[in-house]
């Protein structure tokens, strides 16, 4: 947790930069927008373009039109592009993912030896199933790293405070001792089952981290379209909304894929524990509650058209039943599936 903390501050101290790089990449767009409309409303320019038969009041009023000059207010996409040129490559970026390669590292070391001192592998109940989730986490976050063409790294201060705040309520509150498997989880499917939704609750996390930078991003869009002053920070040199929504949509395909096969097994595993495929225990209404928030995303993106704020909200609330089937769920209802260990 010590290790992920200094990422997230590096994260953190990243954004400000950002912001920093943003604020003198606007105002260096506007002082050459200023020059550039200083030059055109000279008395030489003016009479040139008189000269070539042009009416002087229409050049100085920037055409024949009438309308402003297109450069005395650089569009925000201009912005954006100056303030990714400028920012170059951060040091404390690189920190940021230095730290959480590490931090993934010892993480991996912990939930591996919790396993072995288990016997067993290491996700049977709330500590185990926390310890493993934010390390698939990370390494979905680090995997997309890699893959991915679009520089995502500006993500780490959302995945590593997240895997922070996670780890740090399952340490305090959700730890246990090891103890032996109860009869119904001694099965092949705790390994298959439970990884599976594990690893799609990775991906989700990250769909939702990119949910919540496309509202704040949309919102900025919003303000400078409507020509409202912005004050600039770091979603300057991030991607635009639309691209983060589609980044997000990807992601999330990934995660619905693996929770499907997720409620499948789980039905599966049902039948050879308990003799039925589905009793509507509370675990499994809310395990089908996720996958149908999920599935209404993507059908009301695909087919409806919900682009922009509402499918990036409708990712959030998926997102927010998944952690409230694991918190809430576990601690405060009972079932068949009352395997939070405490």
């Amino acid at each position: 947790m010590a290790v992920y903390a200094i990422a997230f501050v590096a994260y953190a101290i990243d954004l400000a930069r950002r912001s920093a790089v943003a604020t003198r990449a606007a105002d260096e767009a506007k002082a050459a927008a200023a020059a550039g409309v200083a030059t055109a409303d000279s008395p030489v320019a003016v009479g040139a373009s008189a000269g070539a038969g042009a009416p002087a009041g229409a050049v100085a009023a920037g055409g024949p039109g009438g309308s402003t000059p297109t450069s005395a207010k650089p569009a925000s996409g201009t912005v954006r592009g100056a303030a990714s040129v400028a920012y170059g490559k951060s040091p404390a970026l690189r920190v940021g993912v230095a730290m959480t390669v590490i931090a993934w590292a010892l993480h991996l070391a912990a939930d591996v030896t919790r396993g072995l001192a288990a016997g067993r592998v290491p996700w049977a109940n709330m500590y185990e199933f926390a310890l493993t989730g934010t390390l698939v986490i990370t390494s979905v976050y680090l995997l997309v790293l890699v893959v991915s063409k679009h520089d995502l790294r500006f993500l780490g201060t959302f995945v590593t405070g997240l895997v922070l705040v996670l780890l740090g309520v399952a340490t305090v509150n959700f730890y246990v001792v090891v103890a032996p498997l109860p009869p119904a989880l001694q099965s092949a499917w705790l390994v298959i089952h439970v990884f599976v939704a594990t690893s799609a609750t990775g991906f989700l996390a990250l769909g939702f981290a990119l949910s919540v930078v496309q509202l704040l991003q949309a919102r900025r869009e919003s303000l400078v379209a409507s020509a409202k002053a912005v004050k600039q920070n770091f979603l300057a040199t991030l991607p635009d909304s639309a691209t983060l929504e589609n980044l997000a949509y990807r992601v999330i395909i990934i995660g619905f894929i693996l929770w499907t096969f997720t409620l499948m097994a789980g039905a599966i595993w049902a039948e050879a524990a308990w003799g039925r495929y589905w009793g509507w225990d509370t675990k499994e209404v809310w395990t089908f509650i996720i996958w149908v928030v999920y599935a209404g995303y993507i059908h009301a993106r695909a087919t409806r058209g919900w682009r922009g704020s509402r499918s990036a909200w409708l990712a959030i609330i998926g997102f927010s039943t998944v952690l409230f089937n694991f918190t809430v769920v576990n601690l405060f209802f009972k079932g068949l599936h009352a395997y939070s260990g405490l």
